[in-house]
């Protein structure tokens, strides 16, 4: 693992903590492999690997993953202002995808635009990072979100 693909659990360990144990509660994200790349307050980093899990019929990445991941680190980045207790579900979300990819993966990393008490708005940039280490765009979503008490 390279440097800028190493997990940043410091200096938010509790931030980390909560955001790791939430998307191991997903599903989608443990069936597609999304990994935990960074949580600090208003941002979180997630990365998905290119599998055959993760394409379209042209091979590549598929669209629906690449929305997938967004909704996801843009969710969590609400979820690090989000009181405990208290959870986030997607309203609605923009997406613009820029340019399709194979192989690597995707980095998506969601911003918290604004948080407020009820709705908080989110942006999301998604990379692609190739095996040399090189990025390019992939997409860019705008994100609204809502806060709900948190699943037992």
């Amino acid at each position: 693992m390279s440097a800028d693909t190493a997990p940043q659990v410091a200096p938010y360990p509790a931030l980390w903590e909560r955001i790791a144990n939430s998307l191991a509660r997903q599903g989608m994200s443990r069936a597609m492999g999304v990994r935990l790349l960074r949580a600090e307050p208003g941002c979180v980093e997630l990365a998905l690997p290119y599998s055959d899990k993760v394409t379209q019929q042209q091979g590549g990445f598929h669209g629906g993953a690449s929305g997938m991941l967004a909704d996801i680190a843009g969710g969590y980045a609400a979820l690090t202002l989000a009181p405990e207790g208290l959870e986030v579900t997607t309203v609605e979300y923009k997406i613009n995808f820029l340019a399709a990819f194979k192989d690597g993966e995707l980095r998506a990393t969601g911003t918290v635009v604004r948080a407020g008490k009820r709705v908080t708005v989110a942006s999301v940039e998604v990379l692609h990072a190739d095996a040399q280490g090189r990025s390019s765009p992939c997409a860019l979503m705008q994100q609204t979100l809502t806060t709900v008490p948190a699943s037992s």
